[in-house]
């Protein structure tokens, strides 16, 4: 089962994505800011196969993150979302797969499935 860290401060944003996530079978947890995502990183005991977060968060932005993020874990797979034009741009050279908003259920779980290296986001629950 696909682990999947998800990090967005908007708490309807958060919960619907995770409810997607979690309807195509992955285990989510959830930060809302980058403070806590990076302590959740610390204080787990195994790695998370795919890191979500949103390109807007209070204090650093998505991409000063990953930067921390990267001192911490360089090969875990990264998703940023905006909706802002130009974003995209700060995430070079991050390794980061980027999505512009609105992205539908499919695509993210599409993205998140490819992310994590597994050809279906059920593929560990079903028979």
């Amino acid at each position: 089962m696909l682990q999947v860290l998800l990090i967005d401060d908007n708490p309807t944003q958060l919960q619907v994505r995770q409810a997607v996530l979690e309807q195509a079978g992955m285990l989510v947890s959830t930060a809302q800011t980058a403070e806590a995502a990076i302590e959740s990183l610390l204080t787990r005991a195994s790695r998370f196969h795919v890191i979500v977060t949103d390109h807007m968060l209070p204090g650093d932005s998505g991409a000063a993150f990953v930067r921390q993020l990267r001192a911490i874990d360089r090969e875990v797979p990264v998703l940023a979302i905006s909706g802002l034009p130009g974003a995209e741009d700060e995430y070079a050279e991050l390794n980061v797969c980027f999505l512009h908003k609105p992205v539908p259920p499919e695509e993210l779980i599409h993205c998140v499935t490819e992310l994590g290296g597994t050809s279906s986001p059920r593929t560990a629950t079903q028979e």
